[in-house]
């Protein structure tokens, strides 16, 4: 099985670089003010500029306006669009009309019953972002580092590629693989130093820990 690393919330130029050697299949990039790993479209254009082809640029949204995809887009070349807020199944088929990009839906999972939405959303989505819940007080819906009980995705099925998030570092990713069978994972603040800075080795370590075979 070959999982995919997608390394989000990249913020400069050296850990795009670091997390391209590293072989990252996505590189996620946020555009939503109140994290610390947010960037402006002109500075997400100069982090692109010389990504390679054949992997992906995702902008990370969190409830965007049609105003606010269309001039992000302007000014930035993605490939995808994540939606990572309270977006409905119906406004993932507007923003996917609109920009006419793939969007990657992120769903919060904490119980069983959270699953639900992951079907729904899968009937509509090109991609899903399995994720663990945000508290009902957290200032950001995503990059927490929490992580959820991953034996709930045990033998489930899926109508769309995933990818697994939430609380995943170099440490856990390869148990959190085996456990899930997940197809991709996707990584913030378990490769950061500090909020909203990366660390190359760990970048480095991340990815090859979570591309090493599962034995």
């Amino acid at each position: 099985m070959s999982v995919s690393v997608k390394i989000c919330g990249l913020n400069d130029p050296q850990a795009v670089d670091a997390a391209i050697k590293a072989g990252a299949r996505y590189l996620g990039f946020v555009f939503f003010p109140k994290s610390p790993r947010h960037v402006t479209p002109l500075q997400a254009a100069s982090l692109v500029a010389d990504v390679p082809l054949g992997i992906a640029r995702v902008g990370l949204f969190v409830n965007p306006d049609d105003a606010t995809l269309e001039s992000t887009l302007a000014t930035v070349p993605l490939d995808v669009i994540q939606l990572h807020g309270s977006e409905t199944p119906q406004r993932v088929t507007e923003v996917k009309a609109l920009t006419g990009l793939p969007v990657m839906k992120a769903v919060g999972v904490a119980e069983p019953e959270d699953l639900e939405a992951v079907w729904d959303y899968g009937l509509v989505a090109d991609m899903l972002l399995i994720d663990a819940k945000a508290p009902k007080d957290a200032a950001l819906p995503g990059g927490n580092g929490l992580a959820f009980d991953w034996r709930i995705l045990a033998g489930r099925q899926i109508l769309k590629p995933w990818l697994l998030a939430g609380g995943l570092t170099p440490d856990n990713v390869a148990q959190a693989i085996r456990l899930t069978r997940a197809q991709g994972v996707d990584v913030s603040s378990g490769v950061e130093s500090a909020p909203g800075v990366k660390d190359a080795e760990k970048i480095r370590n991340f990815i090859a820990r979570a591309t090493a075979p599962i034995l």
